[in-house]
């Protein structure tokens, strides 16, 4: 990578900031929870038309997905456009969905998690083709759904039903301008007790199925700090957590007849959808209490519509940090940052469960804004990411394909 078009690009993403932070601020306008993205969708449709991307076509799920170039060697880079919503309104200290802009930094529901990735990638494109960096390759800027309600689906459906076959995909969700290289899976379970209902002034005739629930919840939340014995040296521990637990009965005059717990559990290095639920069966307390534990599913229908049925199961992944994706991120970074990036993980889970996890294609997370802001009333993205965060999309295909001379490894 020359100085010069080291320079190039920095002078166009800076030239394009303004651009940027007005299309970041209409997506944020616009809510675009889970199964509701229709419209953040044509309007990024429109962007990537705007900007000359090559294709724009949106699939059967509803990701819509740009193209710049038509070399061989096909690249991806990812941003879910969905987000969660505001939760209390009350609590927000201005409007989420207002795209605010102050003090250079753009605030809003989804700036940071994770449509200002998806700016920054758009104008990527824009940059690629001005300065004629397309190569031997083909850039696809994939805008995905519902990864807030099923992470991954979307990745499931793009690699099933063969709509894209990247060799490596850049991650865009937020990293803090870091190299990330991984992160913990996860699944959700229940766990279900059966008792016997009875009238509530004769509660020695029934079974009460809250009550035998009892001795489980202590039981997982023993578990919990028993799998610190099995913490990976980059990962970290496993986890689990009950975040959810409702009972039934024939009225509340009446002993309850089931119980059921949500069971949030995060999976290290070596841990299987397979061992987490054998884990959860050989508690002593559920074995007594005869209890039911299960993997959910995810049966949603999309906006377009379709119902693309996935079990609750996304795998951890990770790549080494000689891989060839890791070696060109981390010189792409130092290049566009003046300084060595931090090579990390996320906290939290992606769409690499699917495209790494499940069918072993190489991903790479880089973006703008702080992943401790998503979900949060001070989701933010600042504008100087955007600004960092399309110099390095701009420039990671050309040092990929240098770096993996022959295909990944």
């Amino acid at each position: 990578m020359t100085d010069a078009l080291l320079s190039d690009v920095r002078r166009l993403a800076e030239r394009e900031t303004p651009q940027m932070i007005s299309f970041l601020r209409e997506m944020v306008a616009i809510p675009s929870e889970s199964a509701e993205e229709d419209a953040v969708v044509q309007r990024i449709c429109r962007e990537m038309e705007a900007v000359g991307f090559d294709e724009v076509r949106v699939d059967g799920l509803g990701n819509v997905l740009g193209r710049v170039g038509s070399g061989s060697r096909v690249i991806a880079m990812d941003a879910h456009i969905d987000t969660v919503g505001v939760g209390d309104a009350s609590a927000w200290s201005f409007d989420p969905y207002q795209g605010k802009l102050e003090d250079g930094v753009i605030w809003g529901r989804g700036a940071s998690d994770q449509e200002g990735g998806m700016a920054a990638m758009v104008y990527a494109g824009k940059i690629i083709k001005e300065l004629g960096l397309d190569g031997d390759y083909q850039l696809w800027v994939v805008g995905t759904v519902m990864e807030e309600d099923c992470d991954g689906l979307c990745w499931q459906y793009i690699l099933n039903e063969k709509i894209l076959a990247p060799e490596v995909v850049v991650i865009t969700e937020p990293t803090d301008l870091g190299v990330y290289r991984g992160h913990r899976g996860r699944m959700e379970m229940e766990i279900r007790v059966r008792g016997r209902s009875a009238h509530g002034a004769h509660p020695e005739l029934g079974d009460n199925a809250v009550y035998k629930m009892g001795p489980i919840i202590a039981e997982v939340e023993r578990l919990n700090m028993r799998l610190e014995e099995t913490a990976d040296p980059f990962l970290g521990k496993g986890s689990c957590t009950i975040s959810d637990i409702r009972s039934t009965s024939p009225s509340l005059c009446a002993v309850a007849d089931s119980c059921t717990i949500h069971v949030d559990r995060r999976l290290t290095d070596g841990e299987t959808e397979a061992s987490a639920v054998a884990e959860l069966e050989a508690l002593k307390s559920v074995r007594e209490a005869g209890a039911e534990v299960r993997v959910l599913e995810y049966e949603r229908a999309a906006y377009t519509g379709l119902v693309y049925p996935t079990r609750k199961y996304y795998p951890t992944w990770t790549l080494p940090e000689d891989h060839p994706a890791i070696e060109s991120a981390v010189h792409v970074a130092r290049s566009v940052l003046g300084r060595e990036p931090r090579v990390g993980r996320w906290g939290f889970s992606t769409n690499g469960v699917a495209i790494c996890g499940m069918h072993g294609i190489p991903c790479v997370g880089f973006g703008p804004a702080n992943e401790i802001h998503a979900h949060s009333v001070d989701d933010r993205c600042p504008v100087a990411d955007l600004t960092a965060a399309a110099q390095f999309y701009a420039l990671f295909p050309q040092r990929y394909l240098e770096t993996a001379v022959g295909g990944t490894k």
